[in-house]
């Protein structure tokens, strides 16, 4: 373990370690209050006493990867960690239930670890995406024992996200609810699963096409997934999900937060709107986001370093670093770190107007006719890149061209730029659309375009619109705002801005079949004729955070 946790501790350049002598006790047994016995692993180093603690909770093992990324680095450099496996997962009683428990249970294993003769009084917590869910869960309602979280591409509402823009994020989580069906199911291991990614791949690719898609599970697990049928049956308002959403305590979190988002990560906008209601709240913690995707070491690697410089301040005594910015934001296209107060920097939101002859530009539009393409849902519009996850998915940024070449896909493209032109913070499509059906999506995205004429996505998003939809236009035009993914991007001289217009991302969203079906049970598939107005009544345009000086702090 000594020699794999030096090669771990080198290959995320981690600081030297203090020791390479760790105690692991396993198998600890935690009761919750309803009788259930969830396991833990405690690791602690050899010498050494009174040491502060790091509590990780995981669906996903306790060795593995999981000791490799979260108990080593952290013990070897002078704390405790348990390793503790939520309810239902390797080796804990009970049933797996998507997030729902966290918040009990977590409370619980805090109850357990303040009886444990070793346990200093001093903790905090750590970890990714589910872990990261499992800080939030109980971060409103602890005592002083718990110093400081540190939840890293995650966020405190585990239910809206799967619906980005009324939409539901197929591929990301089919993949998740049938994977994680099997591993908390049956006695198959964290690895197993993983040797087995080429073939659920095959699986996954025919089940995102089969309609009704209630069935799409069985399709590759040969039962059916509870998360994945719930999220079937429960639209993300219905009171289902309330104890998956613990972005309503946010005011009542007092504890020191650090939170580290990607740029082409699935959770950004709701990490953000964590970041905001802290902020609101009275709070100042910090922010951290790279180029990252979901599924990256190399974003992993970046959280580690910073959490070990910056919890000792809250749970060892330490002294911090003094010249630590509260927020820390990679501009992409001159590939440098820049630091803020806070987010959103100071920016001049700049209108780019879609204009004839599917040109882009400052310039508000001349009168000029509409653009229209027709959506096929048997045919549908494809994902390409972005902030998507699975075994199917190329997430981040990606040579959009062949996409682009499609009928079914808008382009408007600006002039080659003269001058650099940077942005950073949420970008915003402002839309006056018309659709033959009154179930639909409209895809928005916006690409820098390299003087090679490759298409690279910087950000996107979707929205899905009902007769319920709030339209504010008549029933011939209606106008729309699609909220993409935040970013921070700077343009040289010699590229040039395209945004993107369609009506769909499959596999990453589910295709909308236009029938107003429900989403589960829709078999019946309707061709859309989509509408795009440019004209001085309907000046559509993407809204861009310029900043008010590039290289300003």
């Amino acid at each position: 373990m000594s020699l794999t946790s030096r090669l771990v501790s080198w290959l995320m350049k981690l600081p030297p370690a203090q020791t390479r002598k760790i105690v692991i006790t396993r198998d600890l047994r935690v009761p919750m209050p309803d009788g259930a016995i969830l396991l833990a692993d405690h690791y602690t180093p050899r010498q050494g006493s009174n040491l502060p603690t790091i509590l990780v909770r995981s669906p996903y093992g306790r060795r593995g990867y999981v000791s490799l990324l979260y108990a080593l680095p952290y013990a070897e450099r002078g704390y405790q960690v348990v390793i503790q496996s939520c309810r239902g997962t390797d080796g804990s009683a009970g049933n797996f239930t998507f997030a729902r428990l966290e918040h009990d249970d977590g409370l619980a294993t805090l109850a357990w670890l303040k009886q444990q003769p070793w346990f200093s009084g001093s903790l905090a917590m750590v970890g990714e995406s589910y872990l990261g869910f499992a800080q939030w869960s109980i971060a409103a309602e602890t005592g002083p024992e718990l110093k400081a979280i540190f939840p890293t591409r995650t966020s405190s509402d585990f239910n809206h996200f799967r619906f980005p823009g009324g939409s539901l994020l197929l591929e990301m989580w089919l993949d998740w609810t049938t994977w994680m069906t099997v591993l908390t199911t049956t006695k198959t291991t964290f690895l197993r699963t993983m040797l087995t990614q080429n073939k659920r791949k095959r699986l996954l690719l025919q089940a995102f096409q089969h309609l009704p898609l209630k069935e799409a599970d069985r399709m590759i697990i040969q039962q059916p997934s509870e998360s994945f049928q719930e999220t079937l049956s429960f639209g993300p308002e219905h009171e289902h999900w309330q104890d998956i959403d613990r972005s309503h305590s946010m005011q009542n979190v007092t504890i020191p937060v650090h939170l580290t988002a990607g740029w082409y990560d699935l959770l950004l906008l709701w990490q953000l709107k964590d970041y905001q209601a802290l902020r609101a709240a009275g709070q100042e913690p910090h922010l951290t986001i790279g180029p990252w995707t979901h599924p990256n070491p190399a974003a992993t690697a970046s959280a580690t370093r910073e959490a070990l410089t910056w919890l000792p301040a809250y749970i060892a005594g330490k002294p911090g670093p003094t010249d630590q910015a509260l927020v820390r934001l990679y501009v992409m296209g001159v590939n440098t770190w820049r630091d803020f107060s806070s987010w959103p920097p100071p920016a001049q939101v700049q209108p780019w107007y879609l204009q004839p002859g599917q040109s882009l530009s400052v310039t508000p539009p001349p009168p000029c006719a509409p653009d229209q393409y027709r959506y096929d849902p048997t045919n549908p519009t494809p994902s390409v890149g972005g902030n998507s996850l699975g075994p199917t998915a190329t997430p981040g940024p990606r040579d959009n061209r062949a996409l682009e070449a499609r009928a079914d896909v808008l382009v408007y493209t600006s002039a080659i730029l003269e001058k650099e032109l940077e942005i950073i913070g949420p970008v915003v499509a402002n839309l006056y659309v018309h659709s033959t059906l009154k179930y639909t999506d409209f895809f928005t995205r916006l690409c820098v375009i390299e003087p090679s004429g490759k298409s690279m996505n910087l950000c996107d998003n979707i929205l899905r619109l009902t007769p319920e939809s709030d339209i504010t236009e008549g029933n011939e035009v209606w106008h729309i705002q699609i909220e993409l993914w935040p970013t921070a991007y700077r343009f040289q001289p010699g590229q040039r801005i395209r945004v993107q217009v369609s009506s769909g991302a499959h596999p990453r969203f589910a295709r909308n079949p236009g029938s107003g079906e429900p989403l589960g049970t829709a078999t019946i598939l309707q061709q859309a004729e989509q509408t795009i107005y440019h004209d001085p009544e309907h000046p559509s345009a993407f809204l861009l955070p310029v900043v008010q000086e590039v290289g300003a702090p």
